[in-house]
């Protein structure tokens, strides 16, 4: 660890003799920490443990009867445990969260004013407070089943109506092609989101043996779908210019895979460089990747066979704006041949 001996890292050799890392603090569990110390992903799983064994500690000396109960026992539910582990490991967090800032009140008192105010408070952040408006409400109706309060606070709380995230546009688009050019990782990655049109959790764990006769095979970690996605030539030409330094294609500098938090991170520094604006994030090409389709002229149905979108709600917003604009397109185009043909008659 260069010297540096980090508190409650315990390291073994396992019995093919590769060395592998654990936080452990007394004689609680052991968490994997995954990477090489010094890395990022090394760091930021070190973060979570540590956050995880603060998290036990304070349930030591949760309040019965009060909002911090009903986290630990909705985060304990089978509920929860259901969930696909890139939904928990969201989930885990928000709630963590929620519990720190307001695990204090007493169930018994906890209304729909309160959320009201939770919720109204983040207007600046709509998509960040839909989300844990969705997240809070699955845990509270099953503190509801668990008879732990009887009336729901997020009944009748309303989601923000912008609470969208941004699809990038071509001149953005351009702008961070132009900072990355191929051969750089950061490039890969963008090509990957935006000619797959997939999160961030199943592009960080693309393996280079996912790929096949100019198909991309992607098992969707959040959905369980499994697709099956030609790659565009664009994208084929950037994977031909990429170095492979591990079985993943996005990799660290050490070739192992990158946790879906610290791919995260490595990406919003390479957007950032590229001097693009905030609004500017990953799951935005996932949008972009849609809206391009749906202006090339692709169904409902066609975009979400490569999205792999579960429902074709929001992927048909954007074929009725690509409609929407062909159709404009069309009705100037004869107004124009309209407009000339009476200029001829007089």
């Amino acid at each position: 660890m260069a010297g540096i001996r980090l508190k409650h890292v315990e390291r073994f050799k396992d019995r093919i003799g590769k060395v592998r890392y654990y936080y452990r603090v007394g004689h609680g569990p052991r968490i994997p920490l995954e990477g090489e110390p010094g890395s990022r992903e090394f760091a930021d799983d070190y973060a979570r443990a540590h956050d995880r064994a603060k998290v036990r500690e304070r349930s030591k000396a949760i309040t019965p009867g009060s909002v911090a109960e009903l986290c630990a026992a909705y985060l304990a539910s089978p509920n929860f445990k259901n969930l696909k582990p890139v939904t928990q490991e969201q989930t885990r967090r928000i709630i963590h969260r929620f519990a720190a800032e307001h695990g204090h009140a007493p169930l018994e008192t906890f209304r729909r004013e309160h959320m009201d105010t939770i919720i109204g408070r983040m207007a600046d952040r709509p998509a960040a407070a839909n989300v844990l408006l969705k997240k809070v409400r699955a845990m509270v109706r099953y503190g509801i089943q668990l008879k732990m309060l009887a009336v729901d606070p997020t009944l009748g709380v309303t989601r923000f109506k912008s609470g969208s995230f941004h699809s990038w546009t071509e001149a953005e688009i351009a702008a961070f092609v132009a900072k990355w050019p191929r051969g750089t990782l950061q490039r890969t990655a963008f090509d990957l989101h935006l000619f797959t049109g997939q999160r961030r959790s199943d592009v960080c764990v693309m393996r280079w043996d996912d790929i096949s006769r100019g198909v991309l095979t992607v098992a969707q970690s959040k959905t369980g779908a499994k697709l099956e996605i030609p790659l565009h030539p664009d994208l084929l030409k950037t994977l031909k210019a990429t170095p492979r330094t591990g079985e993943t294609i996005i990799g660290t500098a050490f070739g192992s895979q990158r946790s879906s938090k610290a791919y995260g991170n490595y990406m919003a520094e390479a957007i950032d460089k590229a001097g693009l604006p905030e609004h500017c994030v990953l799951h935005g090409l996932r949008k972009a990747a849609a809206r391009r389709l749906a202006e090339a002229g692709c169904s409902a149905n066609e975009i979400a066979s490569i999205t792999g979108h579960a429902t074709l709600e929001e992927v048909s917003r954007y074929t009725k704006a690509a409609e929407q604009k062909r159709l404009a397109v069309s009705a100037l185009e004869r107004l124009k041949t309209s407009l000339g043909r009476g200029r001829k008659a007089k």
